[in-house]
């Protein structure tokens, strides 16, 4: 643990109705599903950038998608932990763009959209620190924070009920561990009794919104600038708003006040708004593309379900086939759609007996 233990999610007293095993097993797939719909709109703006002329936006976003694997990794941790099974391989997981959070506040909606002014409002949207005294919310929840901390107190009265070892009854072989991860501090730990879970809780939190202490660091070194602390992705987003970077001292109220941040708008592929399959004829060459990406991001989803079903050891076959992703959606950015965009990748999903 990164921090001296203390109550990690600090919310008001909840209208959280986790009551049951089943209830938690429930919620717990819907944090899988929270945390696996924030990847495509992550991915469209990180592969959206020029490398050579937006270094700094690239290692943040590389950097938070990184972390968001990292934590439907650990969701799927913890479900596994108190005898769940995750499922990723589901129409569920890729609904039509634009679309909202799973069972969240339906204000919110998350578009493919390349990286700019747009893109980063959603995601600070997305990201936003929960509210001091804000209710834990178990359905329709305003922030992420909310929704796990309707997570966590559900944990504490099932353990204070029923007992931690009826709560955690999974098989610990289905634990998903790695990490320190390319470009990113965080490590991937498993679940296996009360505290690991809260920890694992406070992993995700953290690295979204910062620490409940109100600060805008998220407990890890920042791997990019060696002797610098990394912020949460909330306030990296903040950096690229404002195009300045946090140094020690700032605060959310403050705002960073450290060095600029470069980022040049000219170095962004202009990627068509939500694009669709539709949009294009069959056979032409930017559809069969997509198909191409499709297929290949439902083998990842396929995948990874397989990691955290009784097969860990898929999770490096899982992060390798991203690498064909990357190649795939950089290529899309880079194709014509004849009105002043360019293509991008669609995330249909792909029935396993028509994949490829």
């Amino acid at each position: 643990m990164k921090h001296p233990p203390r109550q990690r999610i600090a919310v008001a007293p909840t209208t959280a109705r986790i009551e049951t095993p089943e209830d938690l097993r429930k919620h717990l797939q819907w944090a899988i599903e929270l945390e696996h719909a924030t990847l495509p709109p992550y991915l469209c703006a990180l592969y959206s950038l020029d490398p050579s002329r937006n270094l700094e936006a690239v290692q943040v976003m590389g950097s938070v998608f990184v972390e968001e694997m990292i934590h439907l990794a650990l969701a799927a941790n913890l479900l596994n932990a108190v005898g769940g099974h995750p499922r990723l391989d589901t129409p569920q997981m890729l609904p039509r763009y634009p679309r909202h959070l799973p069972h969240g506040d339906r204000s919110l909606e998350l578009s493919l959209v390349p990286f700019g002014a747009e893109a980063l409002e959603m995601f600070l949207r997305l990201e936003q620190p929960t509210p001091p005294g804000a209710p834990a919310e178990d359905d329709n929840y305003e922030t992420i924070g909310q929704l796990y901390g309707a997570i966590e107190k559900g944990l504490r009265h099932l353990c204070a009920e029923l007992g931690e070892r009826e709560v955690f009854c999974g098989d610990p072989a289905r634990q998903v561990t790695a990490g320190p991860f390319r470009h990113s501090g965080g490590r991937l730990t498993g679940v296996n009794d009360l505290d690991s879970a809260l920890a694992a809780l406070e992993e995700i939190v953290e690295q979204g919104e910062g620490t409940p202490r109100g600060e805008v660091w998220d407990g890890d070194q920042d791997i990019f600038h060696p002797g610098r602390d990394e912020v949460a992705h909330y306030y990296r987003f903040q950096e690229l708003k404002l195009g300045r970077r946090y140094r020690r001292g700032d605060t959310p109220q403050s705002g960073p006040t450290a060095e600029a941040v470069s980022v040049d708008l000219g170095g962004v592929y202009p990627m068509r708004r939500n694009p669709r399959l539709a949009d294009h004829a069959p056979g032409s060459p930017i559809r069969v593309a997509q198909e191409d990406f499709n297929h290949t991001y439902c083998a990842v989803l396929h995948l990874l379900e397989q990691a955290f079903n009784g097969s860990p050891k898929m999770l490096a076959v899982a992060t390798g086939t991203m690498y064909a992703l990357k190649a795939q959606a950089q290529g899309l950015m880079e194709m014509s759609d004849g009105e002043g965009t360019t293509a991008g990748p669609t995330f249909e999903y792909v029935p396993p007996e028509l994949r490829r």
